[in-house]
């Protein structure tokens, strides 16, 4: 699976309630910088200034797999919320059918099978220099603050585009995680394919939302 994410320029300063509005709330709006003291001024303009850096495109790669309703509900909700400061693309490639007690060698052929679709839309769809986070149960482990400052200092530093792929129930091919700048992971545990998709949605949603200063759960 790839997920794609662009960032959007402005922001809300208030806290945001998602449970009644509008397609049409999603839409930029202009960031508001008071004009009380010159000490706010200062703040939120340096503050403005480091939203707009952050990473604006961001990828997802994943496989298509049949999600149940209540998947697809929850990723289009967190799809809605993010739209409010970045592009999201998500694109999925098809799986390998992985038979019942199926050898090492047979996993790994499927393992490099699905590299293969993986890699061939990572190279068509992300740009020069996107950073790839691939997601890796022996991966680096983030708190949501470490997360949401990752992304915003790959912003920063001048990377416009972040790519998260998450590969098939057998896991990533060598090749594969060698072509991610770093290995994600969530924990040590194993969660479906399509909660995962949800999961990696709310934490980059719950980033943006630190990194905007607003509020979330601790």
């Amino acid at each position: 699976m790839f997920i794609h994410l662009e960032m959007r320029k402005t922001m809300s300063q208030e806290p945001f309630d998602f449970s009644s509005t509008a397609e049409s709330d999603f839409a930029p709006s202009h960031a508001y910088v008071s004009k009380k003291t010159k000490k706010e001024d200062v703040t939120s303009t340096a503050y403005t200034f480091t939203i707009v850096s952050v990473a604006g495109f961001i990828l997802l790669i994943l496989f298509g797999l049949d999600l149940l309703p209540f998947h697809r509900d929850a990723i289009a909700e967190y799809s809605k919320r993010l739209s409010r400061y970045c592009k999201l693309d998500i694109i999925e490639v098809a799986d390998e059918k992985t038979p019942e007690n199926a050898s090492d060698t047979v996993e790994n052929q499927i393992r490099e099978k699905e590299a293969e679709r993986i890699l061939m839309r990572l190279d068509k769809e992300a740009k020069e220099g996107a950073y790839v986070f691939a997601l890796a149960i022996d991966g680096r482990e983030f708190d949501s603050v470490e997360l949401s400052k990752k992304i915003e200092n790959l912003g920063t530093s001048g990377i416009s585009q972040i790519v998260f792929l998450i590969g098939g129930s057998l896991g990533m091919s060598e090749n594969l995680l060698k072509r991610a700048d770093c290995k994600l992971s969530f924990s040590k545990m194993t969660f479906p394919h399509q909660l995962m998709r949800v999961i990696l949605l709310e934490q980059v949603y719950r980033s943006y939302r630190i990194m905007n200063g607003e509020p979330y759960h601790k």
